[in-house]
């Protein structure tokens, strides 16, 4: 599940950002609408939580156009802006909730994972490949009959491979999907995170994983 944050104050977004990373979610965080819009249409986002008073503009400004190019992510505005009329002008645009600043992070992540529930009602719930099951809406993870526990980056770097089931994926594209980093990693962080994940989806000890190196390429699950 990935998750924008267009937050002005840098403070306040680090803090959304950290604590949606925290319970699992991929979040991306940008300053204004111009950085918005870059990330936005050139990736795909579940839900966006919007601030309307950004530094270059209006945020109902990319409400609109989000909702005008028929795209169904969920937007949860988080803003000052506290006055019914504001409130009532967000939600004709298309947002699918409201919540004024300050605010509680137990209230926004509830909401968040009510718009995600909601969301997934219309679309596949369950990812199940090669043995390995996740359920996005639980977020549980089972290899056969075993349960097992992933942190979060290991559950995001499991549900992008699962996604991408039989298709494989270069390192730039893992780097800018589980890091947002628009690079290829020079580092062998990716590969630690791969050679985790694969101990933990033996389905016995010894036992083969089923994410396979494509040498000079990158990675494939199934």
């Amino acid at each position: 599940m990935k998750i924008l944050i267009v937050e002005d104050n840098r403070k306040l977004g680090q803090f959304v950002r950290k604590g949606l990373e925290e319970q699992a979610y991929a979040a991306v965080l940008v300053e204004d609408l111009a950085g918005a819009r870059e990330v936005f249409y050139a990736d795909e986002f579940d839900v966006v939580v919007l601030d309307l008073s950004l530094p270059d503009g209006d945020g109902l400004d990319f409400l609109k156009e989000v909702r005008e190019g028929n795209n169904d992510a969920s937007v949860i505005i988080l803003s000052a802006r506290s006055d019914v009329e504001d409130r009532i002008t967000g939600l004709n645009l298309g947002a699918d909730d409201y919540l004024a600043k300050p605010f509680s992070f137990a209230e926004l992540l509830a909401r968040v994972r009510s718009l995600t529930r909601r969301h997934d009602r219309n679309r596949k719930t369950v990812l199940d490949n090669s043995g390995v099951r996740m359920d996005l809406v639980t977020r549980e993870v089972t290899v056969g009959d075993r349960k097992i526990e992933l942190t979060q980056r290991e559950y995001a770097l499991l549900e992008y491979l699962l996604k991408n089931a039989g298709r494989v994926v270069t390192r730039t594209q893992i780097a800018e999907a589980i890091w947002d980093c628009h690079f290829d990693m020079e580092t062998n962080l990716i590969d630690v995170y791969i050679r985790k994940l694969r101990g933990k989806l033996q389905a016995e000890e010894g036992g083969a994983s089923p994410i396979r190196t494509v040498r000079g390429v990158g990675y494939s699950l199934g």
